[in-house]
């Protein structure tokens, strides 16, 4: 049994798994965390864009991993790491469709220690 998405607020949670692919509208390469924890998990890809850049290098830095500009990042070094995130809804308009969609997402990483 699957456990149920985290409510919202703020939770210490672990990156137990990467999934790597490209958006289905179009074609963006990402990378999809499981965040988890025992109250629950939540699923949040990073889209590898300038604009999404500013996720993963704040991703990377609550996680302890250092990122210089220009490098690639090994998405591989997030598994088993443990960040602080909110969980919050975000709503948007759905490309496809038109039509206003909500789903919940995990921002505002930090660092479990307080030492970023």
């Amino acid at each position: 049994m699957d456990k149920p998405f985290l409510p919202d607020g703020r939770h210490t949670v672990e990156i137990t798994s990467i999934e790597e692919g490209t958006s289905e509208h179009k074609g963006t390469p990402f990378f999809a965390c499981r965040f988890e924890n025992n109250d629950g998990f939540i699923v949040q890809r990073f889209y590898l864009t300038r604009p999404g850049m500013s996720g993963i290098i704040a991703l990377c830095q609550a996680a302890g991993i250092e990122v210089k500009e220009g490098e690639q990042i090994d998405t591989k070094q997030l598994i088993h790491k443990k960040v602080s995130v909110q969980v919050e809804e975000r709503s948007y308009d759905d490309p496809e469709t038109g039509q206003e969609r909500t789903l919940k997402q995990a921002a505002d990483f930090s660092n479990v220690t307080g030492k970023i």
